[in-house]
């Protein structure tokens, strides 16, 4: 008799992934995990302990990824706004897994290349070291809040694209200008959610940069 195949650590996060692209957190399961893996789930726990452990090494890959091949240059703004970018474009092949970074965090190898670059990009500023880690924290929540949202509005179908936007147009161009006259004047110009949002993510993080510098002595 053929005893069970012992699957890889990367073979079950290799078929995590996969499952959560389809997807997210909250339906995802061990036990989900193993019947795709053809097996049960006490095997899988001999790997992570948890759900959320497991979770967390997925996230982390991505992560990996996004620092694959990345090398710093140019000054502490721009190392930063680099690094962001690719973390953005790593997470926006596979949207399902940023809400699992923003909500798990992650300790992995990953997430200690990010934590190293963004702290040695601060230090780089001239930011007293008493400031950094603080700062730190901030950029690392903007970012986070930035991608998981914009991940959300990425894994919107086509159909419930057209009805949220046909929603937005009833609610800002059919607005009452005498109870909100403000919604009203701005009406034509106000534009929804989803759009032009590689600007405004680069706009917020410049924002929040200039706010670092000028704290800088």
């Amino acid at each position: 008799m053929t005893g069970r195949r012992r699957w890889s650590t990367e073979e079950i996060l290799d078929t995590a992934a996969e499952l959560l692209r389809t997807g997210d957190a909250e339906s995802f399961s061990v036990r989900k995990l193993a019947a795709a893996l053809g097996t049960d789930s006490s095997s899988l726990y001999r790997h992570f302990r948890n759900k959320t452990e497991l979770l967390r090494a997925v996230a982390d890959r991505i992560l990996l990824a996004a620092m694959d091949g990345y090398r710093p240059e140019g000054d502490w703004k721009q190392r930063i706004t680099a690094l962001a970018l690719r973390l953005r474009a790593a997470f926006g092949e596979q949207p399902q897994l940023a809400a699992i970074w923003g909500r798990y965090a992650s300790g992995g190898t990953g997430s200690r290349l990010v934590m190293e670059e963004l702290l040695q990009a601060l230090r780089a500023s001239g930011l007293p070291d008493e400031e950094i880690p603080a700062r730190y924290h901030r950029i690392v929540i903007l970012l986070a809040a930035l991608i998981a949202s914009e991940a959300g509005v990425s894994t919107v179908t086509p159909k419930e694209y057209e009805q949220g936007m046909e929603q937005f147009r009833v609610a800002v161009l059919g607005a009452d200008p005498e109870r909100y006259p403000a919604l009203a004047h701005f009406a034509r110009d106000v534009r929804p959610l989803g759009a032009d949002r590689r600007t405004a993510f680069e706009e917020i993080l410049a924002a929040q940069l200039a706010h670092v510098e000028a704290q800088i002595p």
